[in-house]
């Protein structure tokens, strides 16, 4: 984050915080092919691509679902069938429909961020008040802890390691 953003207000250091992690879990897909992004490389079946898939679940549920917005998270069903069900990485899902489909969340998240204030409130999926603010905050922990996991994916893979491009 820049010096600016560092001293802007509270909502923007907070979008900013969860768009540079956005932006290296994306770093760490970047010029794989589609098979070393499926790719499990421990013991969950944990791949780059699933965490991806995962994250834009999860953006679904936290700004779409809490604040009663239309969203595309893995339905509730789904995972009662298969608890890793936004993880799993289907034979008929694409890289670029995953990809398209965080694209796409992102989108309805930031759109979500935009229209209300940090005091805002939700209901999260459990029944509890939640605020935007507090939405903010978990889903920069939630991304960084799985950028976290990608980053030693992809070094698993190939040996790329860091948050972001040398510049």
């Amino acid at each position: 984050m820049t010096s600016v953003v560092g001293t802007a207000g509270e909502k923007r250091i907070l979008v900013a915080a969860l768009e540079e992690q956005r932006q290296a879990v994306l770093w760490k897909l970047e010029d794989l092919d589609d098979e070393r992004l499926r790719q499990p490389l421990v013991p969950s079946g944990t791949s780059l691509l699933g965490i991806a898939k995962h994250l834009a679940s999860v953006e679904n549920g936290w700004f779409g679902r809490t604040f009663g917005r239309a969203n595309e998270e893995v339905p509730d069903e789904s995972l009662a069938e298969d608890p890793h069900a936004e993880w799993r990485i289907h034979p008929w899902e694409t890289t670029a429909g995953v990809l398209a489909y965080y694209a796409r969340a992102r989108a309805a998240s930031d759109a979500v961020v935009a229209d209300l204030k940090l005091t805002d409130r939700g209901t999260d999926r459990h029944g509890a008040a939640v605020s935007l603010r507090w939405v903010l905050v978990h889903m920069v922990q939630e991304t960084a802890r799985h950028a976290g996991h990608a980053d030693v994916l992809r070094e698993l893979l190939d040996g790329r390691t860091g948050e972001r491009p040398a510049s």
